[in-house]
């Protein structure tokens, strides 16, 4: 084969003391990258938190993980709720989208540069987001800047619509050899911050554990603060 997919599936937990370790939800997905570099993440996301929330999203992404293109359906408390394709070019955004709440809604926005990030909330996806990190810079913070989501929503469950995120920081903390489900991986640690200000509820810090290798495959994952969440990486198949 000229592409490379990487399939798996990632268990989320609670970690709050009256729920420790209780399954709370799942995500299959699919990666592939294809001869040309684009990247294609598929994911299928459960969270049985009500209202639960099933989301499909099918993001294809630049070899720097910019965004193409996207397309997101999603139901919450078993009702549907909405679908929505985006695009991205250089010099603009847009999207169409269907929502029960609001009906049919199009969405335009002229760019100064191309969107660096699309966060469409798959778990899957924190991994490669860590791929905006300059490694050559070492260990340290960094900024990203004028990204967009397909829902601000922590759980991803409004829209699915664009919302402008004006910075948030990734910081590194150097690699370190994990064991989890899936086995055991030399594996760069992360953290999610400062996004205080730019979201209708602020978000607990978030640690991310990826692959040391240019995959950044998603490996683990805890939100601090009252959401008390982890995720993992249950099993994972590599095809060539």
């Amino acid at each position: 084969m000229k592409h490379k997919t990487i399939r798996g599936y990632i268990r989320y937990t609670s970690k709050k003391p009256e729920r420790l370790d209780q399954e709370r939800g799942r995500e299959f997905f699919t990666i592939t990258t294809q001869s040309d570099g684009v990247i294609v993440m598929d994911a299928h996301c459960e969270i049985d938190d009500e209202p639960n929330v099933i989301r499909d999203v099918v993001l294809a992404m630049n070899p720097d993980v910019s965004p193409i293109d996207c397309s997101v359906r999603l139901s919450v408390g078993d009702q549907y709720e909405g679908s929505g394709w985006f695009r991205f070019e250089k010099d603009y955004a847009e999207c169409e989208m269907h929502n029960r709440n609001d009906g049919r809604v199009t969405q335009r926005f002229e760019l100064e540069k191309k969107v660096p990030w699309l966060q469409a909330h798959p778990i899957v996806g924190d991994g490669l987001l860590m791929k905006l990190y300059d490694l050559s810079k070492g260990v340290g913070k960094q900024f990203v800047t004028d990204f967009m989501l397909t829902s601000p929503d922590h759980r991803g469950a409004t829209g699915p619509q664009f919302f402008k995120m004006p910075k948030m920081s990734i910081s590194y903390h150097g690699e370190e050899e994990i064991t989890i489900a899936a086995g055991t991986f030399r594996a760069r640690h992360f953290s999610v911050g400062d996004t205080a200000g730019n979201l209708p509820e602020e978000h607990p810090p978030y640690n991310v554990w990826v692959t040391a290798d240019d995959n950044y495959l998603f490996l683990k994952a805890g939100v601090d603060g009252y959401m008390q969440t982890h995720y993992e990486l249950e099993s994972v198949e590599y095809f060539e």
